[in-house]
């Protein structure tokens, strides 16, 4: 009688030990689930069209809980990850050019912002050609990418401007490669 006390003891001890466990494991993906939902996320970027700012295969530290809470405006300049318009499954990280109201023209390589010139110190190189003018619609944002001749970007989509609830967060920092790793502008 006394062995089986002592063994259901021991198995009542374990069955304890075990939930517990359980507990703290769901606890802390529950916490890294909301975490990467609602308050960052890291990215990989597969393409050049952000040349020489965010390279190939680098992987950024991405802040949502600004723009998903709507506590941070999106600003002309910030780099962004967003659904993709013409295919919403899609990400996509580029700089925020139009803001709701603007008009966007290139003219001969030179971007025009509300009439006015627009000047860019971080393109990779000069840029080619003439588009627009395009005028983003309320609620939404004009996308470029900072290697504009190597670019698919809101110039070219079907669906040109990101509605603001597509617009999934702010691009902050490269995580890696580690000799570059730092705040991403």
């Amino acid at each position: 009688m006394m062995e089986q006390h002592q063994t259901l003891k021991l198995q009542n001890k374990v069955v304890k030990e075990a939930v517990e466990w359980i507990l703290w494991i769901g606890g802390a993906v529950l916490i890294a689930l909301i975490l990467r939902t609602y308050v960052f996320s890291l990215v990989i970027v597969p393409t050049g069209s952000m040349l020489n700012t965010i390279q190939l295969n680098d992987r950024l530290f991405v802040y949502k809980l600004g723009y998903v809470l709507h506590i941070e405006d999106v600003k002309r300049g910030d780099i962004v990850v967003f659904k993709y318009p013409d295919d919403r499954k899609t990400l996509y990280v580029k700089r925020v050019i139009g803001l709701p109201g603007d008009t966007i023209e290139i003219k001969d390589g030179v971007l025009y912002i509300n009439g006015k010139v627009y000047k860019e110190n971080y393109l990779k190189e000069p840029m080619i050609g003439s588009f627009g003018p395009y005028k983003v619609p309320p609620g939404h944002y004009f996308m470029m990418g900072d290697n504009r001749n190597d670019s698919h970007d809101s110039r070219f989509w079907e669906h040109k401007y990101v509605p603001r609830d597509d617009i999934l967060g702010k691009v902050v920092f490269r995580v890696y490669p580690f000799s570059r790793a730092g705040i991403v502008k």
